[in-house]
């Protein structure tokens, strides 16, 4: 029972797998390309692969070693792991969606908070020496919709952490229903873009996903709405995004992530959309950090361990 690591995991892992008995190969300096974890795996045989976002995980990799059995990555989502294909060989694939769902969605909230209050504007002003009350004048949330689209970890912590703010949460999951209560209603999709005041995002990188807004779904959302992706990057396309605060349409934009990151080494059209972001006082952005905190870099490797047991019909002890 060996174990490759080939990323950055908090020291509760190690300790905690090999308490258990496992080997633990910790590769987490390794150079960042498929070749080099091949070769990790051919020399040191692993039953298990545990990964972050270094490498794609495709077929190559997958086939290294036959004797591989699992794959475990610590984040949510897995859009840099060929799932289908590990299935087809009998590999089986985890994530720790469950550790950071806490910690996006008070990112979300913050950010959210942050374009209505116009909060990353008001203070570079203050710094640079304006004091300016009335172009900084904000707005509130209570009495909005706020919609949810995406019903998993994140999305429905978001739902929760937004319970008492005084808005209407409207959510829509393709693959999952029946999940209303009391902080969340279930609507169809063609009700969450009609009625959201601020629309966000927290869905899976998929092939039915990437560039999900696309100008059909922005006509049917109101006159006025704000926009906030906590998701992946490739589920928007920046030009779309670019064009509706420009149209005056879409009053606020958030996002902690970009479909390329650091977004200065995408191409010359996402680069020209980005710099177009850049220049816009509506607009908050952050560096991928939303599930990026102290505690969910614990829980991600806590949670990893649990699964790891489990696979292996270990009792956490």
């Amino acid at each position: 029972m060996r174990v490759l690591l080939i990323d950055d995991f908090h020291e509760r892992l190690e300790l905690g797998l090999t308490k258990h008995g496992l080997e633990v190969i910790d590769a987490s300096g390794c150079e960042a390309s498929q070749e080099a974890v091949v070769m990790l795996l051919r020399e040191h045989k692993p039953e298990g692969l545990m990964v972050r976002s270094k490498i794609f995980v495709d077929e190559t990799v997958i086939t290294a070693f036959e004797g591989l059995r699992w794959i475990g990555r610590g984040g949510a989502g897995m859009d840099n792991i060929d799932d289908r294909c590990a299935d087809d060989h009998g590999v089986f694939c985890f994530n720790a969606g469950e550790a950071n769902s806490d910690a996006v969605g008070e990112q979300t909230l913050a950010m959210l908070l942050a374009m209505f209050t116009r909060l990353v504007k008001s203070h570079q002003e203050v710094v640079d020496g304006r004091w300016d009350r009335e172009g900084n004048r904000g707005l509130e949330l209570k009495g909005r919709t706020v919609g949810i689209l995406g019903f998993g970890n994140t999305g429905s912590a978001v739902a929760e952490k937004l319970r008492g703010f005084g808005v209407r949460v409207i959510a829509h999951d393709r693959y999952l229903e029946g999940f209303g209560n009391d902080a969340v209603e279930e609507v169809s999709e063609e009700t969450l873009l009609r009625e959201s005041d601020v629309l966000t995002l927290h869905v899976p990188l998929t092939g039915e996903t990437k560039n999900w807004l696309t100008v059909d779904r922005l006509a049917l959302m109101k006159s006025h709405f704000w926009l906030m992706n906590l998701s992946r990057g490739a589920v928007l396309d920046l030009g779309l995004v670019v064009k509706e605060l420009e149209a005056g349409r879409m009053l606020g934009f958030a996002a902690d992530v970009l479909e390329y990151e650091p977004p200065l080494k995408g191409d010359l059209a996402f680069i020209e959309n980005f710099n177009a972001l850049r220049k816009n006082n509506r607009v908050v952005l952050s560096p991928h950090v939303g599930g990026w905190t102290v505690e969910s870099y614990e829980k991600i490797s806590q949670i990893l361990l649990d699964k790891v047991l489990k696979f292996y019909d270990i009792e956490l002890g």
